[in-house]
């Protein structure tokens, strides 16, 4: 087969090893890469680049940072793509720009469609409690994650899974069975799957104040968020020092993953069991392994506990 003349559009680092295999690749020629435009981050407001623009910049790539991709309608069209693959891009891509391409746009997406379409569709699965999720890679029309399926692969979620190790395995999931994908479909080796619309569901972009969790809940549900919401935007709690209304954030990283049968304190209450730290939910409670208090470094709960013995019997300020 020809050599596929190949435009990359992507931002985080999920897209990152999809990228490496395509530029490794003897049949893609990744002519151009489009990524979000450099912005301020931290407490410093330094200005970054996307992880994506620093895998161009490493393999000599053009880049493109259009504020919105229809934008750079006109460069995309003189690039003459034959193919753009689209990894975590973070922008709607109009049809103007789907229809370039002589091959379309290949989208990897990191959940079974039709399910959890939309943007957080890693942490809805640990969320949800599902046992399996996987990638899917499809045709991309205009619409939200609603495109025909070219090929769906599926790995099981386990039971200790954070958003970023579950991140991390479908990212390498996804550029081991992308370039193989990618030529059979060129090739005209692939039938087109259409999606269920029927059995689809949605999950919204996360907010920061999603880590602020309803106490009330069952220990369940908070050690599903726990691991779901890690490692942003977090679960966290706020605590206020008696002699003061200054409050202060304090990060639940890690619980036992098994609840206790405990349900004798207010919910949102600290205690201790057998000397560990635990935390009383609406059902049963949980037992606390690490934290972080707001400008400190995570701690053990145990090493914790030399400093805040306070938090013992604390009772959060239940807002939600």
């Amino acid at each position: 087969m020809n050599i596929i003349r190949t435009i990359f559009i992507g931002t985080s680092e999920f897209g990152i090893y999809a990228l490496q295999k395509l530029i490794q690749d003897e049949h893609f020629n990744v002519i151009a890469i489009i990524t979000q435009p450099d912005k301020k981050i931290g407490r410093k407001q330094i200005l970054s680049c996307t992880p994506i623009k620093k895998q161009a910049k490493k393999f000599n790539i053009p880049v493109l940072q259009p504020v919105k991709i229809l934008n750079c309608k006109t460069e995309i069209t003189k690039l003459n793509p034959e193919l753009i693959v689209v990894a975590s891009y973070g922008q709607i891509i109009s049809k103007e720009i789907l229809n370039i391409p002589k091959y379309g746009c290949i989208n990897i997406h990191a959940s079974l469609l039709p399910k959890y379409r939309g943007a957080s569709c890693i942490q809805a699965a640990i969320l949800n409690g599902d046992k399996k999720t996987g990638i899917t890679i499809i045709k991309m029309d205009e619409h939200l994650d609603t495109g025909p399926i070219l090929n769906q692969v599926e790995i099981k979620i386990n039971i200790v899974e954070t958003s970023e190790t579950l991140h991390n395995k479908l990212a390498l999931l996804s550029a081991k069975i992308l370039p193989l994908v990618l030529k059979n479909y060129v090739s005209g080796k692939i039938k087109l799957i259409l999606q269920n619309s029927t059995h689809a569901s949605y999950v919204k972009i996360l907010k920061k104040s999603d880590g602020d969790i309803d106490w009330k809940k069952s220990a369940v549900d908070v050690e599903r968020m726990i691991r779901a919401l890690n490692p942003w935007p977090g679960v966290w709690v706020l605590v206020k020092n008696q002699k003061s209304e200054i409050g202060k954030i304090l990060k639940i990283l890690k619980v036992q993953y098994e609840p206790l049968v405990i349900n004798k304190y207010k919910y949102g209450q600290f205690f201790l069991d057998n000397n560990k730290l635990a935390i009383q939910c609406g059902k049963d409670s949980l037992v606390i392994e690490k934290l972080q208090l707001e400008g400190k470094r995570a701690m053990e709960a145990s090493e914790f506990l030399k400093g805040h013995e306070s938090i013992i019997n604390y009772q959060i300020s239940i807002t939600n």
